[in-house]
């Protein structure tokens, strides 16, 4: 039998892998927050529109990102069995791979263009959003790249360089946007065009830094230089493929559900979406907190693959997902118990003009809250049931898996409660969290069922 302290003492290890992946996720969200804040400042027409075109993006960016999640789980197994040639392997034909993703995901984005008519958005709202896509779109290139590099890294457990070359991103960013966006000195006053070059050219950067940060390291030097793209295998771009389309998969159809709350919530008012939004954002942050672990379970499941230490996996596996529990039963907690207080960072109550409508979104989202604190647990033991198996190599099922929970469990019940009874945005907040619950538990399921196979298999015996 073992004992709870068999788990809690790998807790530290965990944090360590997760905390910097968690802040370069913080990183990321502060491109967006930096790009809406400035943006801002030259009126609604044009966050409406920057709005509109990162929405676009946001999909494109989830399915790209979650492709390269593919290389990962590869190197944490080949740096286990001690297997360089694999290493190197995995990150070259990972580059290619990721490469020929983000240009297609580009060209994509721009034949995409004119669904933004069909969604009966404002005619000068999408006439500023088209020149916008045209250059942001292009960045998602850099971007996916930057994740092959990334992904490479955190299959090495070394997690915190993605975090630095995150954290220059963003300050780039924003003076760029600050030159750009209003023509400061001899710079050109190019208004939310200046937005889309800010996040091109801070994205370049990014990738360039991180490869700076890794060829000047002896750990990484031989990995990350002296390519032969002339050689390229067949077998290793086909494992790739094989965990990286249903990897982008289930994150895709986990940013659909989401993205389809909006819309739904759309339908019941402005009012309604307001308070979806505020709602959706609080959740939002403390994801970062479960997908920092998730990525954490990735690794380390990969390197007990790769040792072929099945009890081991499952045991420090099991810890990552008790850890993520310790999280976000706390993060539960805070939602509920300041369900009434949390919403009044983003609308002031005592607003005199809005005064109305703010209290009624206040109300919403106050509501909302109290669901939101019950999927918190959900959301933290799916998401990282689905890192423990990446790091398994076992994506298709939890792909299925993905799909009937989110889709064919929660998008209904979201549906048929928001739209039509009297629960409104709390019905459609119930869908998420049976869609989360379903996906939690079967995770976890066949998490159970994969690693109770391998020990069988193995001859094995718990300690």
């Amino acid at each position: 039998m073992i004992s709870l302290a068999n788990y809690t003492k790998e807790f530290t290890y965990n944090l360590k892998l997760a905390y910097p992946v968690i802040l370069g996720m913080l990183g990321h969200s502060l491109i967006g927050f930096f790009d809406n804040v400035m943006v801002g400042q030259l009126g609604a027409k044009e966050l409406a529109s920057v709005s509109l075109g990162n929405s676009f993006m946001f999909i494109a960016m989830s399915f790209g990102i979650g492709f390269s999640t593919a290389i990962t789980p590869l190197v944490a197994e080949a740096d286990a069995a001690h297997n360089k040639h694999n290493v190197k392997a995995a990150l070259k034909h990972g580059l290619v791979l990721c490469t020929i993703m983000g240009l297609v995901l580009s060209v994509l984005l721009l034949f995409a263009k004119p669904l933004m008519y069909t969604m009966k958005q404002p005619e000068e709202v999408v006439l500023l959003a088209y020149p916008y896509l045209d250059i942001v779109s292009f960045s998602l290139i850099p971007l996916i790249v930057f994740q092959a590099f990334k992904q490479f890294a955190d299959g090495l457990s070394e997690t915190r360089y993605a975090m630095y070359a995150t954290f220059l991103a963003v300050f780039l960013n924003v003076g760029i946007n600050y030159l750009l966006i209003f023509g400061i000195g001899f710079f050109p006053k190019m208004g939310i065009i200046g937005a889309a070059w800010g996040t091109l050219l801070s994205r370049v950067a990014m990738v360039v830094y991180m490869w700076y940060l890794l060829a000047r390291r002896k750990k990484f030097h031989d990995y990350v230089t002296h390519f032969n793209f002339k050689e390229i295998k067949r077998s290793v771009i086909s494992k790739l493929l094989k965990l990286g389309i249903p990897s982008s998969f289930q994150m895709l159809f986990e940013v659909a559900i989401f993205t389809a709350a909006v819309w739904l919530s759309g339908m019941l008012g402005t009012n309604q979406q307001a308070a979806n939004q505020i709602a959706l954002n609080l959740s939002s942050m403390t994801f970062m907190v479960a997908t920092g672990l998730s990525v954490a379970a990735m690794i380390r499941v990969g390197n007990q693959k790769g040792k072929e230490a099945y009890v081991d996996l499952k045991r420090i596996a099991l810890s990552v997902f008790l850890l993520a529990l310790v999280f976000a039963v706390f993060f539960a907690l805070c939602f509920i118990l300041f369900n009434q207080y949390l919403p009044t960072i983003y609308l002031d109550e005592n607003d005199l003009v809005n005064g109305a409508d703010n209290v009624e979104v206040l109300a919403v989202a106050a509501e909302l809250m109290l669901v939101a604190g019950l999927f918190q647990i959900s959301d933290a033991m799916q998401v990282v049931g689905l890192g423990a198996l990446r790091g398994l190599q076992d994506v298709l099922i939890p792909t299925v898996i993905t799909l009937v929970s989110y889709w064919v469990i929660g998008f209904p019940v979201s549906t048929y409660f928001g739209l039509y009874t009297d629960w409104g945005s709390m019905g459609i907040w119930f869908g998420l969290l049976a869609g989360l619950s379903s996906a939690a538990i079967f995770l976890y399921l066949r998490f159970q069922y994969i690693t109770n196979k391998l020990i069988k298999q193995s001859k094995e015996v718990a300690v």
